[in-house]
Order: C-alpha cells, then sequence, then structure tokens
C-alpha cells in the first residue's frame, strides 16, 4: 500500500516538473525573464539588445506565450513612437528563486569546466 502512495507522489512530482519545463523551454524564454527579472520593468528593445540572437519575431512571439501564461504583464506607454513595457507579474516573480539559482548555477558550472 506504501509503495502505491509513493509511486503515486512521484508521478504528481514528475508531471509537475513536465507543466513547469513546458511553459519555460524552449531556447529563450529564461534569459527573457531573466532580463526582466534583473532590471524589474523592460522594454522590447531592450530585452532585445539583452538576449543575444534573438529575433524580433521570435522575442514578440516569447512574450506573447510568457503572457498566456500570466508570468508578465505587458503595458503600452504613451510616448512617442510607442514603446512597449514588460514586467513581471507576482506568479512570475516565483521563479525569481529559480533564476538566481539557474545564475549561480551556471557561474559555478562555467568555473567547474573551463575556470572561468
Amino acid at each position: 500500500m506504501q509503495k502505491s502512495l509513493e509511486k503515486e507522489k512521484h508521478k504528481k512530482e514528475m508531471m509537475a516538473v513536465q507543466d513547469s519545463m513546458d511553459v519555460l523551454s524552449g531556447k529563450w524564454k529564461i534569459s527573457i525573464i531573466s532580463s526582466i527579472c534583473y532590471y524589474n520593468k523592460r522594454r522590447f528593445s531592450d530585452i532585445l539588445n539583452d538576449v543575444v540572437g534573438i529575433s524580433n519575431k521570435m522575442l514578440s512571439k516569447e512574450l506573447k506565450e510568457l503572457e498566456t501564461n500570466q508570468l508578465i504583464n505587458r503595458t503600452v506607454l504613451d510616448t512617442q513612437p510607442i514603446s512597449v513595457q514588460y514586467e513581471l507579474t507576482e506568479h512570475g516573480k516565483t521563479l525569481q528563486t529559480i533564476i538566481n539559482n539557474l545564475t549561480d548555477w551556471g557561474i559555478a558550472h562555467r568555473k567547474k569546466i573551463i575556470g572561468k
């Protein structure tokens, strides 16, 4: 009986990991979130400059997906020309610890592998 409860719990945990990966997967999403996380509010062009190699079209698509998943808010600013600003939602801010942990791990990993 205990074994089946443990198996069921493990299945739920694995499903939770998969759900997380579905929302955050891809080449760009974590970098985009990281940019917004670091500065609190970012304009489209700022994120484009932060995330090396991403195209306008791909950034736009990824931002829409992050907005759909309620991780970021999009605000159109009344400027000339019009600019758009992004910030993390309260739900999105819950990712800050994960982003910080990934940053720390990445720094340590780079140091271990290439010594820099």
